[in-house]
């Protein structure tokens, strides 16, 4: 019986169960059998195949990491035969063959402990080693009387290592350093060389040409995060972001007096580790009074300076646009400061085409950015994420799995808290709740959105980018449209990526000016039309993941200067599917439609629960979108209601707002349980057992509304 590594909690080996993952194994052993699926193993890269890469665990075993299991291209991996890497083992196949997963940790510093694994079980490092050295002792010539110990010799070898492993700086309990060097110990002498001159601060962006050469930087703490071996302290100036090792011991906590957000000087040589610049840490201390004031008002400027855009320039004349440009520029300014601040940007958008499409926007803008302004190379996958969400409301159930996230991210390893983008949903009432979630652990929120939004919206939010609040006319706008314009604003460097993203997210009436930009950009309206149809099937698989690869190559293949050749063809043969699946569930809609004159109105109700496949594509939502534009033609004033056992959708050729008309029934059905989702641009649910009393009172209001 022993200790779990990471919690302490007792058992058998090593470590726990629940933290299995949170440690990486070098396996010692000799048969795949020996391998524990689900653990995370450092291994060598053995070499390529059309189907992934073959990776060597430890000398007797290779597996195979299949490409479908990779979080990009396989082309686009920089491994070389030889190199290092970290690997999940996900299962061991009776024939002996080792199917392996992906590690988005790819040093062994982001790991929390290090194991190594036999025939006969896990061991920490330092045990395996002394038993080693034991066997070696009993072994050596004890004939040699005169010559040291092993045990002296282990003592003379732990004394030299806790010296060289000794930071150069200790930091006291006020913040001040100590500095404390093996040198500091000699007796000085009257011939002892005149103290060395203060390092002048240089910048993180400077430190690239200074590799091997000691640097003192001032910035701020925007990440602390403890592995098996250093403390890696990521530091952020006016400039960029890097991160910092500092070792005490295996494990041990380096200057635990550093905590986020304190303002401090280091100084350390200045490394590369796999291809990522990093800085060895020889001091470190903690800035306060005038010194910290310094330091946090050069932040400051530099962050105003550089986030603000200089003027709004939209990427087509368009009164709805044209209305929210303050808000345009506060959105990207806002994007812009969190990547400069180190922190995580969460993108959160609804899983339609026009969701999938502005969230893409912003993505696109982002990334970039993130890489330009962090030395890790896998700092993309740290800093930015984007969550398609069920429906259009930021509801409790959506707040609570992100401040649950990240307030893992942050206790594991050290990351500051995001700001959360809500794109294309969120800014209707019924999405407050989550924000004040977030808000009470200080999370920023904006919102760009088409929708009809509520005043409420404006305080709990610190931005939003909704035309409706500013007057202008929502009829003719879509999420991408406000998405993109962010999106350029972000990113100068990647306008011309998204101009023919906003002709993309319209299914009808396209404005010409974004028609125009597309075909500028190298898509004629039969190329948009089709990477429409291919984002809104693909959107609803798995409607939970980001599919990041498959969108890229939908809306970004085929212009003009297109790397990615022949794009255009998976657009074709994705939207083709589209086309046979929605218009075979039209053509039972239609088959099954009611007609009804409601005081002149021409309504078209559709059971959405007994004549739609509810589990198939397409969605009750893009089912009824594409019956009404293909039935509204039949009568001036055109209804299409949807109908199921708990919900009522309503298209219409006018205006309907649908909290007036959910008041509406709620009053002639008391007892439904009646309310309104997403606003007046939303739905009303209902209990199934007044559905019919509920559908009787939508008519009559209806009829009283439009007639």
């Amino acid at each position: 019986m022993g200790n779990c590594i990471i919690c302490g909690t007792p058992v058998d080996g090593e470590i726990c169960e629940s933290h299995e993952e949170d440690a990486v194994f070098e396996f010692r052993g000799t048969s795949p059998s020996q391998l524990t699926p689900g653990r995370y193993y450092r291994g060598t890269v053995d070499g390529y195949a059309d189907f992934g890469v073959f990776i060597d665990i430890g000398d007797h075993v290779t597996g195979l990491l299949h490409r479908s299991e990779l979080d990009r291209r396989l082309e686009s991996l920089d491994w070389e035969p030889g190199d290092d890497v970290f690997v999940q083992v996900l299962d061991v196949r009776d024939n002996g063959n080792v199917d392996l997963g992906w590690s988005i940790r790819q040093r062994e510093r982001e790991f929390r402990g290090h194991l190594i694994e036999t025939a006969d079980g896990e061991y920490r490092p330092e045990d395996l080693e002394d038993e080693e050295d034991d066997t070696e002792t009993e072994t050596s010539d004890e004939s040699d009387a005169e010559s040291p110990s092993a045990g002296e010799l282990q003592a003379a070898a732990n004394e030299t290592e806790t010296a060289a492993a000794e930071p150069a700086g200790a930091v006291s309990s006020s913040g001040s350093v100590a500095t404390e060097t093996a040198a500091a110990s000699t007796p000085t002498t009257d011939d002892a060389a005149e103290e060395e001159p203060a390092l002048k601060r240089t910048t993180v962006d400077a430190i690239e040409n200074q590799v091997g050469s000691v640097v003192r930087l001032e910035g701020e703490i925007t990440g602390v995060r403890q592995t098996s071996g250093p403390t890696v302290f990521e530091l952020r100036d006016e400039t960029a972001t890097v991160e910092c090792a500092a070792f005490k011991e295996a494990g041990v906590r380096a200057y635990p007096a550093v905590e986020l957000e304190d303002i401090v000087a280091l100084e350390g040589e200045v490394e590369r580790h796999n291809g990522d610049l990093q800085v060895e840490t020889e001091s470190l201390e903690i800035l306060d009074g005038e010194a910290r004031q310094t330091v946090v008002d050069r932040l400051e400027s530099a962050l105003e300076q550089e986030a603000r855009p200089e003027d709004v320039a939209p990427l087509a004349d368009h009164d709805a646009v044209a209305a929210v440009e303050d808000g345009i520029a506060d959105a990207a300014t806002a994007i812009r400061r969190a990547v400069m601040e180190a922190r995580p940007v969460v993108v959160r958008h609804g899983a339609t085409a026009d969701g999938y499409v502005a969230g893409a926007a912003i993505e696109r803008a982002v990334l970039p950015l993130i890489r330009e302004k962090h030395t890790r190379e896998d700092a993309e996958y740290h800093y930015f994420e984007r969550r398609p969400l069920d429906g259009r409301v930021y509801d409790m159930d959506a707040a609570t799995n992100d401040v649950t996230s990240m307030l893992e991210a942050r206790d594991r390893h050290g990351e500051q808290l995001p700001l959360v983008v809500l794109v294309d949903a969120g800014s209707t009432v019924e999405s407050v709740d989550g924000y004040d979630l977030l808000s009470l652990y200080d999370a920023e929120a904006l919102v760009i959105d088409d929708s009809r939004a509520d005043d409420e919206i404006t305080d709990a939010v610190s931005v939003a980018v909704a035309p409706s609040l500013a007057g202008a006319d929502v009829a003719d706008v879509t999420s991408t449209a406000l998405a993109t314009n962010v999106a350029a604003h972000v990113n100068d460097d990647v306008r011309d990526d998204l101009e023919h993203l906003p002709a993309v997210s319209y299914w009808e009436d396209t404005p010409e000016a974004y028609l125009e930009l597309a075909r500028e950009a190298g898509y004629d309206e039969t190329g948009v039309s089709e990477r429409r149809e291919a984002v809104a099937l693909e959107a609803y698989y798995q409607s939970y993941k980001d599919k990041r690869e498959l969108i890229i190559d939908l809306l970004f293949g085929d212009g003009e200067d297109s790397e990615r050749p022949r794009n255009g063809d998976l657009a074709a043969h994705v939207s083709e599917q589209f086309r046979d699946k929605l218009e075979t569930e039209l053509e039972t809609a239609r088959e099954n439609l009611t007609v009804e004159d409601v005081d002149g109105v021409t309504v078209s109700v559709l059971d959405t629960d007994a004549f739609t496949h509810r589990y198939n594509f397409p969605t009750t939502i893009l089912l009824l979108d594409a019956l009404h534009r293909s039935e509204r033609e039949q009568a001036a004033t055109h209804v299409t209601l949807g109908v199921g056992d708990d919900e009522l959708h309503v298209r219409a050729t006018e205006d309907v707002n649908v909290r007036d008309l959910g008041d509406a029934i709620a009053e002639a059905v008391p007892n439904g349980g009646v309310s309104v989702v997403g606003g007046a641009d939303g739905h009303v649910e209902f209990l199934p057992g007044e559905r019919d009393a509920v559908r009787d009172a939508a008519l009559e209001a209806l009829g009283e509304t439009l007639a």
